[in-house]
């Protein structure tokens, strides 16, 4: 019997493995089962992983940081969910045990043009519900000896943590069946039935509803299920170096970020082990998880390449990419935008640490959404865009799309 014919006989007849299935065992996958568990226990949830363990692309390479939600349009969901998230997070790693820290973070401006910007950070912090302080030159020194700039603000809010960990607690307490190493090949929908996943080692699920939280491939997922997502996921690769003298740092430096990209520039982050992370810059990646220039891989990178948004956005930004990709490929380069900031850092202070890659949605148009962006079609919700600080915001992301995914369950022949 053809596959096909197989699952729609076995759908039909209701043989459900589960309730809710879903696709990626990232921190806003786990957060959502997790979620679903406790909104209404009872509830089946599997989760499909195609790693050996969770957390091992977006939410285990980055930074760790707890973001206050300050850079965020006011209103917007990564405003809202950030804010409250970072309160939450802190919470949930107290509860747990989970190695964290409230640091607090200056954003400083190392030039007059900058200026304009850091207030008007200000005044969307302050929007934001923030309590945000402003410093002056001489101020800066309070917090951070080693750091020069015109002026800066305080955010006490912002803090650290293992997000790796945090994944791993949501995981164990979410009650859901967790399924590593199962890549999902294929999804076969049926609207007035369920939907079934074929994974890599032939293995079939079958759910009442899918939730698509595959966070790199989430676009390939929607296309799986028959959905139009109407934005590509164009991989940008952060590297980051750690700093050989990590006592230069006290806590988390940022330089006043471009209001027209997503990503915050090159920061120092002291973990939560001590040690201080230097990046990420952002340069287009070879392919969606290409931590390194030698991981290339030719479908992906032309699937990349032949999307109309792809090609709308090089044109568009094409300067300030050649600069990010100058400090990839220069060691001194990436130095000089880090000495902008602390002046003490040399060239030989920085040591390679391991690369990580944003999953960017990019509408047909080149823009670069800036809002975390979840779709919902029948029997179907997908998170197509949830890059940083969806790692901050993961317990309020995973409740919202519990709450969408659980509406959908309540209806009607579902």
């Amino acid at each position: 019997m053809h596959y096909r014919d197989l699952e729609v006989v076995r759908v039909a007849r209701r043989a459900y493995d589960c309730d809710v299935l879903v696709i990626g065992g990232g921190i806003v996958g786990l957060s959502t089962a997790y979620a679903i568990t406790r909104a209404a226990p009872g509830t089946r949830v599997t989760v499909l992983e195609k790693e050996p363990g969770p957390a091992r692309h977006q939410t285990g390479r980055n930074s760790g940081v707890i973001h206050s939600g300050i850079y965020y349009r006011p209103g917007s969901l990564k405003a809202r969910y950030a804010v409250r998230g970072a309160a939450e997070m802190v919470k949930f790693c107290a509860e747990y045990d989970i190695p964290h820290a409230v640091t607090g973070k200056l954003i400083v401006a190392t030039g007059r043009d900058e200026l304009p910007r850091l207030h008007t950070l200000v005044q969307r912090g302050r929007e934001n519900g923030l309590t945000v302080r402003e410093l002056g030159a001489a101020q800066i020194a309070e917090y951070e000896p080693e750091v020069e700039g015109l002026a800066a603000i305080h955010v006490g809010t912002t803090g650290v943590c293992d997000y790796a960990a945090v994944a791993r607690r949501l995981a164990a307490a979410s009650g859901a069946e967790i399924r590593y190493g199962a890549r999902v090949t294929r999804v076969d929908r049926h609207p007035d039935l369920g939907v079934a996943a074929l994974t890599a080692a032939g293995d079939v699920v079958r759910g009442r509803m899918l939730v698509n939280c595959a966070g790199l491939y989430c676009d390939e997922i929607a296309r799986l299920t028959g959905d139009d997502p109407g934005m590509r996921i164009v991989p940008f690769r952060g590297e980051y170096y750690e700093l050989a003298r990590p006592e230069l740092v006290r806590g988390l430096v940022y330089p006043v970020p471009d209001p027209a990209f997503p990503f915050l520039g090159v920061h120092l982050t002291r973990g939560i082990g001590g040690g201080v992370h230097v990046g990420p810059n952002a340069v287009p990646a070879l392919a969606r998880e290409g931590y390194d220039w030698r991981t290339v891989r030719p479908r992906e990178l032309a699937a990349t390449l032949a999307w109309p948004g792809s090609r709308h956005l090089a044109r568009r930004h094409w300067r300030h990419g050649t600069g990010e990709l100058h400090r990839s490929l220069s060691r001194r380069a990436f130095t000089e935008a880090v000495r902008r900031l602390v002046p003490a850092v040399r060239e030989a202070d920085l040591v390679p640490a391991p690369a990580g890659v944003r999953a960017q949605a990019v509408l047909r148009d080149g823009t670069l959404a800036d809002d975390f962006l979840i779709q919902e079609t029948p029997r179907a919700v997908h998170v197509l865009n949830a890059p940083s600080p969806a790692a901050t915001a993961s317990l309020p992301i995973g409740r919202e799309v519990a709450r969408r995914a659980l509406a959908e369950l309540a209806k009607p022949g579902r």
